[in-house]
């Protein structure tokens, strides 16, 4: 889950019980006084009716009880031994109002929820030695939760979740940009420094994240002087010892041998100068089997046997030179390692173009193709008797990230190793 989703739940949560908490909070304190209105109300209602009763000409009683029916919805009836009642909740409201109600009309009153079917707040009176049943409409004794209650929750509840929603964003905006950036710097490239705002220990984490990633930067910048410097200043030695040997006059087997020295040397600088070598070659759609046919007829000049196959790609966006280092580099391992023939092949897969170097080699043993993108590796059985310093394949992998995409080193079905590019085709 991300960091977004959890803030988020965990506000709104965290709004949503504090809203009930308050509601339930509100119905705890306003339950006595509403029981003690409401039993007011009951009573006023029993002593005014038992009044009215009283007082009242016979004649006009019957007119009387209709008024109180229609007007305030009271009804009046008197105790039968046939009648049915329902007795009040032993936990409700109205248990609590009709002990309030109780120690006001005596011991002597009785209390229902129902009478006959009849539902309604039911308390009994005496007129004389005559018990009579004076019904209160339910609808007084119990709270108004209606439709407009009800819309009112809604809104309160929309509004507590926009509300954790926007806080959830301002967290972790900021903190989703800090990973995006931190994900290229993985890559090898170096981001555009981040906004030091917001929350101060955001703000502290972005500077110092800025800081790293302007050291980095510099760090990547002095290296690659210092190997391309080197790897200059070495190389002009080397051509000149190359002269002295061809006029030198020695045995042509040692000067076989000592000029395979050089020439394995030269590669060596040939490679630091590469790895060192930066990533401003702009980027212009192009013809990636163009660029194979290219290569394969370079290393038939070369009488080294690479096929091409019918690679039909759409052109795409690519930094031509690099792609055509890295893929030198790749036909230059399967050359040494693999021996002939060599093919390469292109084709579209979804958003990505894939490049491969096939070759019917020993391949790569199960767990180190990871470690052999690292520069400066190579396996064991590599190190003693083959050129190169190890950073063929970091090459290829740097090359591959800053084109949105990264090396795979798989076995081949039928032997070998399939050494494939996996670049973005989006511009």
């Amino acid at each position: 889950m991300t960091l977004f989703w959890r803030s988020f739940l965990l506000i709104a949560a965290l709004i949503v019980v504090s809203v009930a908490a308050s509601f339930q909070i509100q119905r705890i304190a306003e339950r006595e006084p509403r029981a003690r209105e409401l039993a007011q109300q009951a009573v006023s209602v029993v002593n005014l009716t038992r009044a009215a009763l009283v007082n009242a000409d016979p004649v006009l009683r019957r007119e009387l009880l209709i008024e109180l029916n229609e007007r305030e919805g009271i009804r009046l009836y008197p105790v039968t031994n046939e009648e049915e009642l329902r007795p009040l909740r032993p936990d409700g409201r109205l248990q609590r109002v009709a002990a309030r109600v109780r120690a006001e009309l005596g011991d002597a009153t009785r209390f229902a929820a129902a009478r006959d079917g009849m539902r309604g707040f039911w308390v009994s009176f005496f007129i004389d030695d005559d018990e009579f049943w004076v019904m209160l409409p339910r609808e007084r004794f119990e709270a108004d939760l209606g439709l407009g209650w009800i819309g009112w929750g809604a809104g309160l509840l929309a509004l507590a979740l926009l509300g954790a929603w926007l806080i959830a964003a301002t967290l972790s905006r900021p903190l989703r940009a800090l990973a995006g950036a931190a994900r290229r710097v993985g890559r090898g490239e170096t981001p555009e420094p981040m906004a030091e705002g917001g929350p101060r220990e955001l703000a502290t984490v972005t500077a110092a994240f800025n800081r790293m990633a302007s050291d980095l930067e510099a760090l990547e910048r002095e290296r690659a002087m210092v190997l391309a410097g080197i790897s200059h200043d070495v190389r002009t030695p080397l051509s000149r010892l190359r002269l002295a040997l061809e006029m030198s006059g020695a045995d042509p087997a040692a000067l076989q041998g000592m000029s395979a020295d050089i020439d394995e040397m030269d590669q060596v600088v040939g490679q630091f100068l590469e790895f060192a070598r930066g990533d401003d070659e702009p980027r212009e759609a192009q013809d990636p089997a163009a660029l194979l046919a290219e290569i394969g007829e370079h290393y038939a000049r070369l009488g080294r046997k690479v096929e091409v196959r019918n690679a039909a790609v759409p052109p795409f966006p690519f930094a031509r030179m690099a792609l055509r280092r890295a893929i030198s580099n790749l036909v230059e391992n399967a050359l040494r390692y693999a021996g002939e023939p060599v093919e390469l092949d292109a084709r579209r897969e979804g958003a990505q173009v894939v490049i491969e170097v096939l070759d019917r080699g020993p391949g790569i043993p199960d767990g180190e193709t990871e470690r052999l993108k690292r520069p400066f590796t190579r396996l064991d059985e590599a190190r003693s008797d083959r050129g190169g310093a190890g950073l063929g394949l970091a090459i290829v992998e740097r090359v591959a990230r800053a084109h949105g995409g990264h090396l795979e080193l798989a076995a081949r079905p039928g032997g070998g190793l399939a050494a494939r590019l996996l670049l973005s085709a989006a511009a």
